[in-house]
C-alpha cells in the first residue's frame, strides 16, 4: 500500500506542483488549501504524514499542528515555511512539528525529510510487528539511559534533568538520546544528521543548529552548568562541566 500524505498549502501553484511530485514519487496524496480543510481531512482519513504550510489564511499550519498534538495525534508533521528567522522555526517545533523545510525548497530535500520521518515511525522502528511467531522469553533491553544529570526513559519517551521533567518533541528526544548515549564524545554534524534524519543536508543547513538551540532552552537552568557544548567546525558533545 502506498504511504499517504496530507498536504495543506494555500498557494495553488506550489500545492499542485508538490502534489504532482509526491504522486510521481509513489505517495497517495490528499491536497487541501487551508487549515480548516486539513483538520477535517486528518480527522476523516488520518494520513501517514502531514505536510503543512505555516502561513495559511484562517487556521494556519501552526494551529493545525497544535490542535492535532493536543488531541494526542502523533502523526509526523513536516512544516513548509517562508520564514527564515530562527525564532520562526522554533515556533513550529514548539507547536509539535517534527521537521521543517524553508521555501524555496528543492523537492528532493522534501522527499528525503519525508523518508526520514516515515522511517522513524515505521513498525520496524517503533518495535511494532504483526503476525510474528511467539518467541522464548528474553531479558528486557535496558530502557533507561543516564548522563550528566539527565535520565531518559526510552520506553515511555520521558526525560528529566534532576527532578524536572522536560517536554520534548520526537526529534528533540531522539537527538538528546543520541547525545546522552555518547556523553563525552564529540559527534560531528554528518554523524548526527545521518543518525537522526537519515540524510546529510550539508554544511549550509541550519536544521541541526535550530534543534540544538531549542534543546538548550529546555535543558538549561539558572546557575546550572550547560550540558550541550558546541565544538566549532566539528559538532556537538554532551557533558557537564
Amino acid at each position: 500500500m502506498p504511504q499517504t500524505v496530507l498536504l495543506a498549502e494555500d498557494d495553488r501553484a506550489i500545492r499542485h506542483a508538490l502534489e504532482r511530485a509526491l504522486t510521481l514519487e509513489g505517495y497517495e496524496v490528499t491536497a487541501v488549501a487551508d487549515g480548516v480543510e486539513a483538520l477535517a481531512q486528518a480527522h476523516r482519513n488520518p494520513p501517514d504524514i502531514l505536510v503543512l504550510d505555516v502561513m495559511m489564511p484562517g487556521i494556519d499550519g501552526l494551529q493545525v499542528c497544535r490542535v492535532l498534538r493536543a488531541e494526542g495525534d502523533r502523526t509526523p508533521i513536516l512544516m513548509l515555511t517562508a520564514l527564515v528567522e530562527t525564532a520562526d522555526r522554533i515556533a513550529g517545533l514548539d507547536a509539535g512539528a517534527d521537521d521543517y523545510v524553508v521555501k524555496p525548497f528543492d523537492v528532493e530535500e522534501v522527499f528525503a525529510r519525508l523518508r526520514a520521518l516515515l522511517r522513524r515511525t515505521s513498525p520496524a522502528a517503533t518495535g511494532a510487528a504483526e503476525d510474528v511467531p511467539a518467541r522464548e522469553p528474553q531479558l528486557p533491553e535496558r530502557q533507561t539511559v543516564e548522563a550528566a544529570g539527565l535520565r531518559m526513559d526510552l520506553q515511555a519517551r520521558r526525560v528529566w534533568r534532576g527532578g524536572r521533567e522536560l517536554e520534548l518533541t520526537r526529534t528533540e528526544f531522539e537527538l538528546l538520546e543520541l547525545l546522552v548515549r555518547n556523553a563525552g564524545i564529540v559527534l560531528d554534524h554528518s554523524t548526527i544528521y545521518d543518525r537522526i534524519w537519515g540524510y546529510d543536508f550539508g554544511p549550509g543547513s541550519k536544521n541541526l543548529a535550530v534543534y540544538v538551540g531549542y534543546l538548550r532552552r529546555k535543558l538549561d537552568e539558572p546557575g546550572a552548568p550547560q550540558l550541550i557544548h558546541t565544538v566549532r567546525g566539528v559538532g556537538y558533545v554532551l557533558r557537564e562541566d
